[in-house]
């Protein structure tokens, strides 16, 4: 069995082993030494990172059945002796948010009675998922308060294993799930927890404990959170954003919040006019066209495809179009490589909008579908809109 060296001290980034084992995982080379530093992937908490005589690990994995951790590498390592040295910045922030998850578990009991059912350590944030569900935002305040004064007064962090005949007289937070002796990470006199992660020395290494997001699922909500450096980065991120903008709107950021506002509200405003102005120039657009509508027998026929404006645009237009007695409109649309056609009648006319398009696109290609009154089909290339136009007038027509 190797001996975990980061159950004994945390703090240790350096050692010498001697390499008992050599496998393969995934085709990569990976040893199995006699002690390490390196923590495995488990209770939550991602492996550590770093290198055997210069030689990169990759990924750091417990075998249960031996109690052996493997430690898989970038390339063979043919020695025998090694010195390994761990990958500080990732390992510091590891036991800055698993420490930190200890504290914000106990937290949520202490103020909501809410169980940390399970826990996460991402690359850019955790998450916690606890047993309650909806929490207002105060609440979720209340409980970062907590957390965070537990920080403040650096409380010390010890890890102990303990006997099963000693765990009684311990107030752990949730039962233990494994046999044998069991490693208590007690937060002093707030949290007792069954843990074999890497944790921090005092609760003031932890940073500030800041919840980010909260999101319900079903009876339970998931709380994203950072601690210490992420943090950190966190606040420094918004700080910039928060910046550039009241910068860009020559303005206080604790104004930017009315200032958006005004500018959402006159957005809006704008909006509205524009959208007027539009239904008014689609009315006369409508009238020019039916003033210049093709007799095809008892309706009059508007034929016309655009290049200036969008299809939503074109659509609005149909509808004007559509509203008045006798009308069949055959518009469509250009874009830079696809076109897309559209086929309308109004109420009163017999004519199947949807067969028409079905036999339009056999011959120009494209797809599309609707309803018998009115029809819009994409996919065929533009050059090809007119072409679909014309075809359809010439079934419509009969000619």
């Amino acid at each position: 069995m190797t001996e975990k060296l980061y159950y004994q001290d945390a703090n240790c980034l350096e050692f010498t082993a001697r390499v008992t084992g050599r496998r393969e995982v995934d085709g990569r080379p990976a040893v199995i030494l006699d002690r390490t530093c390196f923590y495995p992937t488990g209770g939550g908490q991602p492996h550590d990172t770093g290198w055997l005589n210069g030689v990169e690990v990759l990924d750091v994995t417990l075998d249960e059945a031996s109690g052996d951790v493997l430690h898989v590498l970038a390339r063979p390592l043919p020695a025998d002796s090694v010195e390994g040295q761990i990958d500080a910045g990732r390992r510091l922030d590891h036991r800055q948010q698993h420490t930190g998850q200890h504290i914000l578990s106990e937290a949520f009991v202490r103020r909501l009675r809410a169980a940390t059912v399970s826990f996460h350590l991402g690359d850019e944030v955790s998450t916690i998922d606890v047993d309650k569900a909806p929490i207002p935002a105060e609440d979720l305040l209340a409980v970062e308060d907590l957390a965070n004064a537990i920080v403040f007064e650096n409380r010390p962090v010890i890890a102990r294993f303990v006997t099963r005949e000693e765990l009684p007289a311990i107030p752990l937070r949730k039962p233990p799930t494994v046999a044998g002796p069991i490693r208590v990470v007690e937060v002093a006199g707030f949290d007792w927890s069954a843990c074999g992660g890497t944790h921090c020395d005092a609760t003031g290494q932890v940073g500030i404990i800041r919840i980010v997001g909260a999101e319900r699922r079903g009876s339970d909500t998931r709380v994203t959170f950072l601690c210490g450096r992420r943090a950190l980065a966190d606040y420094r991120r918004k700080d910039a954003v928060l910046t550039q903008l009241a910068n860009q709107l020559t303005t206080g950021y604790a104004a930017l919040p009315e200032v958006v506002q005004k500018m959402d509200e006159s957005l809006r405003a704008a909006q509205r006019e524009l959208q007027k102005a539009g239904e008014a120039m689609a009315a006369l657009e409508a009238e020019a066209l039916l003033s210049r509508a093709e007799p095809a027998g008892a309706y009059r026929l508007v034929l016309r495809s655009f290049d200036d404006r969008d299809f939503l645009a074109v659509k609005q237009l149909a509808s004007r179009l559509l509203n008045e007695a006798g009308v069949v409109a055959l518009l469509g649309w250009k874009g830079p490589d696809k076109g897309q056609v559209l086929f309308g009648r109004s109420s009163d006319v017999d004519l199947d909008m949807v067969g028409l398009l079905r036999t339009v696109g056999k011959v120009v290609g494209g797809g599309g579908g609707g309803r018998p009154d009115l029809a819009q089909g994409g996919g065929m290339l533009s050059n090809r809109v007119d072409e679909a136009l014309s075809l359809a007038r010439q079934l419509i027509r009969g000619d």
